[in-house]
């Protein structure tokens, strides 16, 4: 069987696929799979690392929002993308096509559409952005992490599953071998702070001024980013001696983030899709920090956690070191962390990545779709 994966732009469309992409792989190791993305996105990179063929449109994934050139260039690039798809879907034939939104799903379901392949489309926000709004109507079926997005989509209610966020398997790692990696001993606590790969430097004024006071409570692990980083080191080296060891910034973190979010107790954050799906399925608390440039489509996920009481929701302008020590302190009250862990793991999909990756099989097979209680049941479960 051949499939095929449309994706691109920022992280958050990129490692879902990714995510079902692994577990197609590893329940048909015959599968044969490509990925077609855009220029300027994080992509190319990411998908060529996992050993998947890769090919991009003209389009760009990620578009301008400044006035330039590109602003008359993208829709441009959009249309001349439809036949380049089109060529491509007609030369390879896949069986189904999985996108996860954004600009690239455009042309790809155009062009599926016209040539009959069948496509699953997946959304992790709770308001989808307007690539998907236009083209969800062109998928086979429609996959979604959170229930209120059905709604928002013009979408037959029957073609619409709740399966939450793919995500990679933590299903592998000791969380407590992994705090002993950290230095984190026994009854001791372990804060989490990043923001995402986007707007990374209102989280490092907070810690930067917070440090002395927070390396006396809890130990911390801090994702800087690479800008942030020297800062970062030099704040380190001015604690005291018998303190530095509780403090460990990365200017980023690839395979140990999965470790460094098993470890921790509390994890402070941006309010994407992947973020709050990662959490969740490990049953950790967030401090949700919302990205303000995103169309709200962050603050809107964000809600969905702090209402179900797994979440505490601090706007990006009001987030200072005085509120970083603020959420901290959910650490020095044993009951509401524990209420907000439970409420964490309540919300949490583990089997999400095999959810959306059934229905992409069942349309590759021209079979039914399943059904749709089946699918919730399939994303609640840890994976094997």
């Amino acid at each position: 069987m051949r499939l095929l994966i449309a994706g691109g732009g920022t992280g958050g469309h990129v490692y879902p696929a990714l995510a079902v992409a692994r577990w197609l792989r590893a329940n048909d190791p015959e599968l044969e799979m490509s990925w077609l993305g855009g220029r300027r996105g994080l992509e190319a990179s990411i998908v060529k690392g996992a050993g998947i063929p890769f090919r991009r449109l003209v389009l760009r994934s990620l578009r301008s929002t400044d006035r330039s050139i590109h602003l008359v260039l993208d829709p441009l690039r959009l249309v001349a993308s439809v036949p380049q798809a089109a060529a491509i879907l007609a030369r390879e034939r896949p069986a189904a096509i999985l996108t996860t939104g954004g600009y690239v799903a455009i042309p790809v379901l155009l062009a599926a559409r016209g040539l009959g392949i069948p496509a699953v489309l997946w959304e992790g926000n709770v308001v989808p952005g307007r690539s998907v709004r236009a083209t969800a109507r062109l998928a086979s079926a429609v996959a979604v992490s959170f229930p209120e997005t059905c709604a928002a989509l013009a979408v037959a209610e029957d073609r619409c599953y709740r399966s939450g966020t793919p995500i990679r398997d933590f299903g592998w790692i000791d969380p407590v071998a992994a705090r002993e990696r950290f230095g984190v001993g026994p009854g001791e606590r372990l804060l989490v702070v990043f923001g995402g790969s986007q707007a990374v430097r209102r989280f490092n004024a907070a810690v930067a001024e917070a440090l002395p006071e927070l390396v006396e409570r809890v130990h911390l692990i801090q994702v800087t980013g690479d800008t942030g980083y020297a800062a970062a080191l030099a704040g380190r080296e001015a604690l005291p001696p018998d303190r530095r060891e509780r403090y460990r910034p990365y200017p980023f973190l690839g395979a140990e983030m999965a470790d460094a979010l098993a470890a921790a107790d509390l994890i402070v954050g941006r309010a994407g899709s992947s973020t709050l799906a990662e959490a969740t399925a490990l049953g950790k608390p967030l401090v949700v920090v919302p990205y303000p440039h995103a169309a709200g489509h962050q603050r809107a996920n964000a809600r969905q956690l702090v209402e179900a009481g797994a979440g505490l929701l601090i706007d990006d302008e009001a987030f200072d070191a005085a509120r970083l020590l603020e959420a901290a302190a959910i650490l020095d009250d044993p009951a509401r962390h524990a209420r907000m862990a439970a409420a964490s793991r309540e919300l949490g999909r583990p089997g999400a990545a095999a959810a959306v990756g059934e229905l992409v099989i069942a349309v590759a097979a021209r079979r039914p779709l399943p059904d749709r209680d089946a699918i919730e049941r399939r994303s609640r479960e840890v994976a094997a």
